[in-house]
């Protein structure tokens, strides 16, 4: 979707927001990007300041979360939900969901899993991401 270039991937980002403010129609991936936005009235400031943003870092031992990498991973999350890629990940998103915690919360319990996944493949050097991914989730929301 965005390429390996963190600048252009934000662009997309600060393009529809842009789009949206000016009532002008959304295409694609965009119509995505703005739920993902509306629901993170926390981010507007920054999809604001395109000049202060663009190449703004948020290092993690700064304890702030870098809004591009949450909302990019809430767009992960919808594309596997809207492909159930990985297999089962809709039951596994449903199950969360009937644990009473909502939508949006259920994604997050998600995107945690996912990072945790992520973070595990690249320390271990191994390939088991979706193994991994998928035992993570299996465990959310279980007593």
């Amino acid at each position: 979707m965005y390429g390996n270039d963190r600048s252009s991937l934000r662009r997309v980002f600060f393009n529809a927001w842009d789009k949206y403010k000016q009532s002008i129609p959304l295409q694609g991936i965009e119509r995505i990007l703005i739920d993902i936005i509306l629901q993170h009235p926390e981010y507007h400031d920054v999809l604001n300041d395109r000049d202060r943003y663009l190449d703004h870092d948020w290092p993690p031992e700064a304890g702030e979360t870098n809004p591009f990498m949450h909302m990019s991973m809430h767009v992960s999350i919808e594309e596997q939900l809207a492909t159930n890629s990985p297999s089962g990940i809709v039951e596994h998103f449903t199950r969360i969901v009937e644990t009473g915690i909502g939508r949006h919360e259920a994604i997050h319990n998600m995107m945690d899993c996912l990072a945790e996944a992520v973070w595990k493949s690249q320390r271990n050097e191994t390939s088991n991401l979706e193994e991994t991914y998928i035992e993570c989730l299996e465990n959310t929301g279980r007593p």
